[in-house]
C-alpha cells in the first residue's frame, strides 16, 4: 500500500539540522590546503572563507521568499520552473540527478572509507580489491581500473542509509539529529582545542605578509614529487585564483538548499524553512571561518598547503593532539560524512519525486510507499551515486560542478525578480531580506565567479556545461513521450 501525500513531521529544529548536516561533510576538511595554494596567504585564505560565506547566506535568505511562496516537494526545481519554465527546472532536475546530488553522496561515502581506513587499515583506497590495465596516461605511466576496499564501504554506507530513509521520514530525522548534534560538537571542540594551543610563532609567520598572494603549480605533472613553483600574483590573475579556490569552498558550503527540497514533510513551511536556511548557514560560516583561523595558528600556511592528500584536518589535529589526532580527527569526519549523506539521501529524492509527477521523470519516483516517502526515487539515487563512487570520476566531477551550482543558484535568485513582476499580487508570508539590494549583489558576485572559471579554470566549466546541456534533448523525449501518452 502506498500514499499520496508527504507527512509534515520536521519542525524547525530539525530543518535546522538538515541544513547544517548537509552542509559539513569532508570538505572543510580537506579543500583549505588546495584554496592556500591557489592563493598563498592568511588574508586570501580567510577572504575566500568571508566571501563564500556571505554569498551562501545571502543566497540562503532570498530563498526565503521562493519556499514561503512553493512551499511543497522539489524546492530549487520548483522554483525555477514557476519563475522561467519547465525547462529550466529540468535541467536542474537533471544536473542534481546526474552529478550535482549523487555525486556529493559518492564523494562523501567514500571520504567516510578514507578516513574510517585510520581505524581499520583494510578499509583504504590503496587495497584494491580488483585492478586491471586500461593502457597509458599522457606521462606514458600505466592507468588502472580498481575498487578499492573504501569505495565498496562507501557503497555500503549510502545503501543502508537509503535503506533507513525508506523507513520513514522519522528514522532519517533522528540520524540526522543525532549526528549533526554530534558533528558541531566535535567541529567546536577541534577549534577550541586549536586556539588553546595557539602556537604565535606560526600566528605571526602566517599574518606576516597578509595580503602577498602566490599562485603554487606543479613543476611537472608528470612527477609530483619534484614540488612547487610559487608565484605571485596580483590583478586579474589574483581574481582568477581567488574564483578558482572558491570551487572548493563554494563546494564545501553546497547543499544548504537541501531543505526546501522536503518542505512537504516540515511543520508551517512558510515559516520554518526561510528561518532554518538562515540559522543552519549561519552556524556553517561561523564554523568554517572559526576552523580556518585555527588551522593558521597551529600550522605553517607553506605546511598547511602541501600537507599529504590535503588532508588540513589531520595535521592540525596532529599538532594539537599529538599521535592521538589522527584517530581523533578520523572518528569526527566519519561522523560528519555519515550524518552529512543522511540528509543529501533523504533530501534529494524529493526533487525526482516531483519531477515525476511533473511528467518529467520516471513514474515510478512519482509514488510514496506505506511510510510516506518516494522509496523508488532513493533507490534510484543510491544506484547512480553508486555507479560514480566505482567509477573513481566524483571528485573531478564535483571540482567541475561547481560553476553549474552557481549558474544555477543565480538563476533561482533572479527568479525573485522575475516573480515580483509576473505574480505581483502573490502571497509571501516572506520577503528576500535585504531586496533588491542583497539580491542583487548575490547575481553580480555569481555571475563574476562562473566569469572568472571561464576564463581562468575553463577545465573547471566545460564539463559541467556538458552535463547540464545532455538535459535538453531528454526533456524534449519526456515531453514527447508525455503527449504520446496522452
Amino acid at each position: 500500500m502506498s500514499n499520496t501525500t508527504f507527512k509534515p513531521t520536521l519542525g524547525l529544529a530539525d530543518a535546522t539540522m538538515i541544513v547544517a548536516g548537509s552542509m559539513i561533510g569532508s570538505g572543510i576538511f580537506i579543500v583549505s590546503s588546495s584554496i592556500a595554494r591557489d592563493v598563498g596567504s592568511a588574508g586570501w585564505l580567510i577572504a575566500v572563507w568571508v566571501i563564500t560565506g556571505f554569498m551562501t547566506l545571502t543566497a540562503a535568505l532570498s530563498y526565503g521568499e521562493l519556499s514561503a511562496m512553493f512551499p511543497k516537494a522539489g524546492g530549487q526545481y520548483v522554483y525555477l520552473k514557476e519563475s522561467y519554465n519547465p525547462l529550466v527546472g529540468f535541467l536542474y532536475g537533471w544536473s542534481f540527478f546526474s552529478v550535482i546530488q549523487t555525486g556529493t553522496i559518492a564523494a562523501v561515502g567514500v571520504a567516510f572509507s578514507k578516513f574510517a581506513a585510520y581505524l581499520l587499515p583494510a578499509l583504504s583506497e590503496d587495497n584494491k580489491l580488483i585492478k586491471f590495465s586500461t593502457g597509458v596516461n599522457s606521462c606514458g605511466s600505466p592507468t588502472f581500473f580498481s575498487i578499492s576496499a573504501a569505495q565498496v564501504v562507501s557503497i555500503v554506507l549510502i545503501v543502508f542509509l537509503t535503506y533507513t530513509n525508506t523507513k520513514g521520514v522519522k528514522g532519517g530525522k533522528w540520524i540526522q539529529n543525532i549526528f549533526t548534534t554530534t558533528k558541531l560538537v566535535s567541529i567546536f571542540g577541534l577549534i577550541i582545542a586549536g586556539f588553546v594551543v595557539f602556537k604565535p610563532e606560526v600566528w605571526q609567520h602566517n599574518w606576516a605578509n597578509t595580503w602577498s598572494a602566490t599562485k603554487a603549480t606543479l613543476i611537472d605533472n608528470c612527477n609530483p614529487s619534484l614540488g612547487f613553483n610559487v608565484t605571485p600574483i596580483a590583478g586579474a590573475a589574483l581574481m582568477g585564483g581567488i574564483a578558482a579556490a572558491m570551487a572548493g569552498s563554494i563546494f564545501s558550503s553546497d547543499a544548504w538548499n537541501n531543505v526546501t527540497f522536503i518542505a512537504g514533510e516540515i511543520k508551517n513551511p512558510q515559516r520554518n524553512i526561510g528561518l532554518s536556511l538562515f540559522l543552519g548557514t549561519l552556524i556553517v560560516t561561523l564554523i568554517y571561518v572559526a576552523a580556518n583561523l585555527m588551522y593558521i595558528s597551529v600550522l605553517p600556511l607553506e605546511v598547511l598547503a602541501h600537507v599529504p592528500k590535503d588532508r588540513v584536518a589531520v595535521a592540525a589535529s596532529n599538532a594539537i593532539f599529538g599521535n592521538l589526532g589522527t584517530k581523533i580527527i578520523a572518528l569526527m569526519i566519519m561522523v560528519s560524512t555519515f550524518g552529512c549523506n543522511n540528509g543529501l539521501i533523504l533530501a534529494g529524492a524529493r526533487v525526482y519525486h516531483t519531477m515525476a509527477n511533473d511528467g518529467l521523470f520516471f513514474k515510478k519516483a512519482g509514488t510514496l510507499n506505506k511510510n510516506s516517502v518516494p522509496q523508488w526515487a532513493l533507490w534510484a539515487q543510491c544506484i547512480v551515486a553508486a555507479l560514480l563512487c566505482l567509477s573513481g570520476k566524483y571528485g573531478d566531477l564535483l571540482d567541475m560542478i561547481s560553476f553549474v551550482v552557481v549558474i544555477f543558484y543565480v538563476l533561482t535568485i533572479a527568479g525573485i525578480f522575475i516573480l515580483r513582476k509576473k505574480r505581483p499580487d502573490a502571497e509571501r508570508p516572506y520577503k528576500a531580506f535585504g531586496y533588491p539590494v542583497l539580491p542583487a549583489m548575490y547575481i553580480v558576485m555569481g555571475i563574476s565567479f562562473c566569469g572568472l572559471l571561464i576564463a581562468y579554470k575553463p577545465e573547471f566549466t566545460w564539463p559541467g556545461l556538458i552535463i547540464t546541456l545532455i538535459g535538453i534533448p531528454l526533456y524534449y523525449i519526456a515531453v514527447a513521450n508525455n503527449k504520446t501518452k496522452a
